[in-house]
């Protein structure tokens, strides 16, 4: 197919999406959604454009490769980072990669993660494979919406890895782009053992149905540009949330969109990835760690 008649499919597809939520069909977005949108809006990019700019941790971590699960008969492994100072069994965090998959920003990322508290697992969902394109990255990211059985098993046991191997008191989870939907899909799997969930700029689910069984309070972290999430969607999910009687916070920010807090990537906006970083740490703190 060429890039003209590409453009074409992807336009009709927008187009078919927009009618059926316009005619009062019950959109409902989650992990196994058409992903020919997200290609849209990374058209070009590239996961590590830039000179690289994650900040470091506030405090020294120590860091290891480590394998967390088993799906499939194959043995999955994962970033694990923690303080090198620790006194006691700490909360833990898992982190949900891009779709670019576990890259060396997620693995920054998770360092600095690390250096607020917790012991973090940047877990794999890809198989050890990660993207330089966004055509490959639509590739590895279909392959888990085609069959998400494998990635279910994997986040579950990346928590029981967490909660039995490491002995976390609280597990939270945290993911951004592909890693923000499987970030609510977590919780969706485990909602009663999560204790915290942080969703960046990630596909939602609007069923309430689905969205009665949480029971974790939740942070949304969106931007208002955002070709890929619309804001109306944001804003259904958390009235949804709300009229259930659930706990969540949603921010969008203004003159961001899609990646805007991958300091890797083409869409990094500083000002808005500090004040979500600043509100993701005050978020977990306060749902995580022991009160004071």
């Amino acid at each position: 197919m060429n890039a003209r008649n590409r453009w074409i499919l992807l336009l009709l597809l927008s187009v078919a999406t927009a009618l059926l939520a316009f005619n009062g069909h019950p959109f409902i977005v989650n992990a196994a959604a058409p992903v020919a949108d997200l290609e849209r809006v990374h058209f070009g990019d590239r996961p590590v454009s830039n000179l690289f700019s994650q900040a470091e941790p506030r405090q020294a971590v120590q860091t290891s490769e480590v394998q967390y699960a088993t799906v499939n008969g194959k043995v999955i492994t994962g970033y694990f980072a923690k303080p090198k100072t620790v006194t006691g069994p700490l909360p833990a965090v898992i982190t949900i990669h891009e779709w670019w998959g576990l890259n060396d920003n997620i693995r920054a990322a998770t360092r600095r993660l690390a250096g607020e508290g917790y012991q973090v697992l940047a877990v794999d969902l890809y198989g050890a494979q990660t993207a330089q394109t966004p055509e490959a990255a639509r590739q590895l990211l279909q392959q888990v919406n085609d069959n998400p059985t494998p990635a279910k098993d994997n986040l579950r046991q990346a928590y029981q890895y967490l909660a039995n191997r490491q002995k976390a008191p609280k597990v939270g989870v945290m993911g951004w782009c592909f890693g923000g939907a499987w970030s609510l899909q977590t919780a969706l799997l485990l909602p009663t053992e999560i204790d915290a969930t942080v969703i960046y700029y990630g596909r939602l689910v609007n069923d309430p149905a689905q969205l009665r069984t949480l029971q974790m309070p939740i942070l949304g972290i969106f931007g208002a540009n955002d070709q890929s999430i619309p804001v109306a969607d944001v804003r259904r999910f958390e009235e949804t949330l709300k009229s259930l009687g659930k706990t969540v916070t949603i921010q969008i920010y203004d003159n961001a969109g899609h990646a805007f807090a991958n300091p890797s990537g083409d869409r990094y906006v500083p000002a808005a990835a500090e004040a979500a970083w600043s509100q993701t740490t005050d978020f977990l703190a306060r749902t995580l760690k022991p009160k004071t």
